[in-house]
């Protein structure tokens, strides 16, 4: 429901992990997302208890399993990644995932009083299962919910056909539901009651 596609991009990578060599930012970016996220241990890299990663680390680990990483490409793939899934620390020695784990980190966020409507971006084919259960976060620790109505339909549209939810945020925190923001801009929550939801395109 919008929360299974970078597990399912991860299990599509994991089979020739060891055979990818990235050739593209594109490349890089779906690496990153299997190794930061989700399965760290699939190259022997250790993530410390916020989800950071030594990025020399990183690079060595990749290249003991066959992908070719410089510190120009990674840096080039976090700056220029259109979602900025990636942060760097200051000084460029750490690397993490901004949001979408499904392995256990504390990102270390405030909860924050959101805007009064928030949107949720899917497939068609997950609304009806959506008006049954409300959001939830499957795999990852967190429902990611969009600031812009334009944002939702793009990661829709990732999905399949585009359908968007808008999320009565106001009245979730109100009712004592807590919210969390990304570094990217991504607001996070446990999840969302079907009550809290209403239909649009």
């Amino acid at each position: 429901m919008g929360s299974r596609s970078d597990v399912h991009l991860g299990r599509g990578l994991l089979s020739g992990l060891i055979h990818i060599v990235p050739d593209s930012l594109v490349t890089i970016s779906k690496f990153l997302s299997l190794i930061l996220r989700h399965q760290p241990e699939k190259i022997g890299l250790t993530l410390d208890a916020e989800g950071w990663a030594l990025v020399d680390e990183l690079i060595a680990c990749a290249a003991k399993h066959g992908t070719v990483l410089s510190r120009e490409l990674l840096f080039e793939a976090v700056d220029k990644n259109s979602k900025q899934r990636f942060a760097l620390d200051p000084s460029k020695t750490r690397i993490r995932a901004n949001q979408g784990h499904s392995i256990n980190v504390d990102l270390r966020l405030n909860p924050l009083e959101p805007p009064p409507i928030l949107f949720h971006g899917t497939a068609t084919r997950f609304v009806d299962s959506i008006l049954r259960q409300g959001l939830r976060p499957g795999s990852r620790h967190h429902v990611h919910l969009s600031a812009t109505r334009e944002t939702a339909i793009a990661v829709g549209a990732r999905h399949g056909v585009p359908f968007v939810f808008e999320v009565d945020a106001l009245a979730m925190h109100r009712d004592g539901c807590v919210f969390f923001r990304s570094e990217n801009g991504v607001w996070l929550t446990t999840r969302v009651p079907v009550r809290y939801l209403n239909k649009t395109r």
